[in-house]
């Protein structure tokens, strides 16, 4: 009896039917929240929010904003790959 090394395994994502069948599920979603943003009514506090697709563009602006700024922390942050070397006795 020989025993499957941890290489052979198989995960969720390694099979390609399912992350066809993920994607399916996320297109779906998406469609629902289209179709629900077009019915359900909001309160809105600001005269863009009447935009047409302004929460996604508010969202996808963020998500480059945070990308930005997360980029020039790194340069503030980041230490050499031997910092901790550097310190020792």
């Amino acid at each position: 009896m020989s025993q499957a090394s941890d290489d052979d395994k198989q995960y969720f994502f390694d099979k390609p039917e399912n992350i066809k069948k993920l994607l399916r599920v996320f297109y779906v979603c998406c469609a629902v929240l289209i179709l629900l943003d077009l019915v359900v009514h909001r309160h809105i506090y600001h005269s863009w929010e009447n935009l047409p697709g302004f929460y996604p563009l508010y969202g996808f602006v963020g998500c480059v904003v945070l990308v930005l700024i997360a980029r020039e922390m790194r340069k503030v942050l980041m230490r050499k790959e031997d910092y901790y070397d550097d310190h020792a006795d």
